[in-house]
């Protein structure tokens, strides 16, 4: 627990374009030593605590294995069984916790509450997702094309369906990986302005999805309604009905595109069983590599600097 300003990865922004593709070769590194059964512990007796408020499949387990594979421990804390959960104000939380581990990771609704957390901790902190944006699993999207193709550099991505926290971070990523991004969403689902505007030379709005998918290079998309939007289902599903990844969008791609999605995927609904099941898809190589990306992240923010 040094005196200098911890790291905080709130957002892809807090990576500068060559710290970014630094990490992910990293990460592909760690991946073939993990695959290798190469034992490599750089976190023995640190602690990543890890704060939701918003369940999780992908991100706890991912975070969780990466901590024990890289010899240190995770804690799970939820709002259900702590102080968080009862009204002890977040700046509290943020000077307690970070006196007794080594990083925070959040996944949250409101963007805010990161922010505020990071303001006021001693020691790095992760947004594992907010309303606002979900950049680990950019990395991990990043890693997956990285590893099929190469270079994202001068390509072009579509991301097709609401403008949602995904969409977001893929415009944030259009920014950092310096790609082409058209974004294919119903009027009124359009994605944060500030964030869009931050990227007019990089990104373009449509409203249809042949015409953002024409010559793509990758195609990512994500569903139609996010926890806490459930009542909005039957709504969603009429106003993104024209917004599904089918077979024919895939052929109006690049011949050799990818698909991404960063599940859970709900079939028949933001994509056709045929797209997400077929040989384009790299959904489920998509999912491992945020354990990846992330063990790469951690040890970047926890030991690189040292």
């Amino acid at each position: 627990m040094s005196g200098h300003q911890p790291r905080h990865f709130l957002t892809l922004l807090h990576l500068a374009p060559d710290e970014a593709l630094r990490l992910l070769r990293r990460a592909g590194e760690l991946k073939h030593m993990a695959r290798n059964g190469e034992r490599y512990e750089p976190l023995r007796n640190r602690t990543l605590a890890m704060i939701f408020e918003k369940s999780s499949t992908r991100t706890r387990v991912s975070f969780e294995a990466g901590m024990a594979q890289f010899g240190g421990h995770a804690i799970f804390l939820s709002p259900r069984d702590t102080q968080l959960g009862r009204g002890e104000p977040t700046e509290d939380s943020a000077r307690v916790l970070s006196r007794m581990v080594d990083a925070l990771m959040i996944r949250t609704f409101e963007h805010e509450l990161v922010e505020r957390f990071a303001a006021h901790s001693r020691v790095p902190v992760i947004n594992g997702l907010t309303d606002r944006f979900h950049p680990c699993q950019l990395l991990a999207d990043m890693l997956t094309y990285f590893e099929h193709r190469e270079e994202i550099s001068g390509r072009t991505v579509a991301w097709i369906g609401d403008g949602n926290n995904m969409c977001n971070s893929y415009i944030n990523a259009s920014r950092i990986f310096d790609f082409r991004l058209r974004v294919a969403c119903p009027e009124g689902f359009e994605p944060d302005a500030a964030v869009l505007q931050a990227a007019r030379d990089s990104c373009t709005i449509l409203r249809d999805p042949l015409e953002a998918a024409d010559g793509a290079d990758l195609v990512a998309t994500d569903v139609w309604a996010s926890m806490g939007q459930e009542e909005e289902q039957r709504q969603r599903e009429q106003v993104f009905a024209a917004f599904q990844v089918t077979d024919a969008v895939m052929r109006s791609a690049a011949k050799d595109a990818l698909f991404m999605h960063c599940l859970p995927a709900h079939r028949g609904e933001e994509v056709s069983a045929s797209v997400i099941d077929g040989p384009q898809s790299v959904v489920w190589e998509e999912a491992e590599n945020r354990l990846h990306a992330q063990k790469a992240l951690l040890e970047f923010l926890l030991v690189a600097r040292e």
